[in-house]
């Protein structure tokens, strides 16, 4: 296993983004698309174990150390598929695999079904469409929403007296994780401030989304994706609680033992997701 890392940004005509390079140069193109609240480090135990890909981790739009989005401008699912296929065009990418995990893999279905020509291969980590809304809810989410971007102005990051302190609070966090992952995600996520350390991350990420697909409308992407798909579904995670889900996919899956964040938490996890994802990039 190489753990050799190259640190890059990526200035895109909108945004700037930060990235990780692993892999060979002449390697089969993967752009990898981390969770919500996560950083390109998710990918920091995977990553070197794929043999024969050109991984670009991004750090995604308000993550990490990439740019915020400016005043006005939102988080959509949309908007990190459109930020996608820019990265793809500065690299001189038309076709690339993707790599998902979580809200990454979400987005990946949505970019796959989207241009379904410009993609090879589909990797997903224990997510594959988001929650999907009753359409009888939607005004009533969207006010509750639009009150929430109201308020935000009024709130005040967290700040940690430590960036030992930091990283509990990531280990506690709506997604549970190991203290080592936190730590990973950490480098990337944690900064310094006036009394202590506090998380990079846009306090926008935080906002409840506004507008969501119904399920007819999240399989429409999923119906249109013309490249092999295999997801990887974490014993503990979030998918298998949906097995129904699951039995509608045209894509192949498996289960591994561990939770959501089976491919970071520990190097027994890296290596099991590693072994699977490489029998499938090999396939012809």
């Amino acid at each position: 296993m190489s753990s050799g890392v190259e640190e890059i940004r990526l200035s895109l005509p909108h945004i700037e983004l930060a990235a990780h390079v692993f892999g060979p140069t002449d390697g089969l193109p993967v752009i990898a698309l981390h969770g919500w609240l996560d950083n390109a480090n998710s990918f920091a135990r995977l990553a070197p174990r794929l043999q024969g890909l050109r991984i670009v981790a991004l750090d995604m739009a308000g993550h990490g150390l990439s740019q915020h989005r400016p005043p006005g401008a939102g988080y959509g699912l949309w908007d990190y598929a459109h930020d996608v296929v820019q990265v793809a065009e500065q690299l001189g990418w038309q076709r690339f695999g993707l790599l998902g995990h979580s809200l990454g893999a979400i987005v990946s279905v949505v970019l796959a079904g989207a241009v379904p020509e410009r993609i090879e291969r589909l990797a997903l980590i224990d997510a594959v469409l988001p929650p999907p809304t009753a359409p009888q809810t939607t005004a009533e989410r969207f006010g509750q929403a639009l009150q929430e971007q109201l308020a935000l102005p009024a709130k005040r990051k967290s700040v940690y007296p430590s960036f030992e302190r930091g990283v509990e609070a990531r280990m506690k966090g709506m997604v549970a994780v190991s203290r080592e992952a936190a730590e990973l995600l950490a480098q990337r996520g944690l900064m310094p401030v006036p009394g202590g350390f506090s998380w990079r991350s846009d306090s926008r990420l935080t906002l409840p989304t506004p507008l969501r697909m119904t399920q007819e409308q999240g399989f429409s992407f999923v119906q249109r994706i013309a490249c092999p798909a295999h997801v990887l579904v974490a014993a503990e995670g979030m998918l298998a609680k949906h097995p129904g889900l699951l039995s509608q996919l045209p894509f192949s899956h498996e289960t591994l033992p561990g939770g959501h964040h089976l491919h970071l938490n520990d190097e027994e996890g890296a290596a099991l997701v590693a072994r699977c994802f490489n029998r499938f990039f090999a396939m012809p």
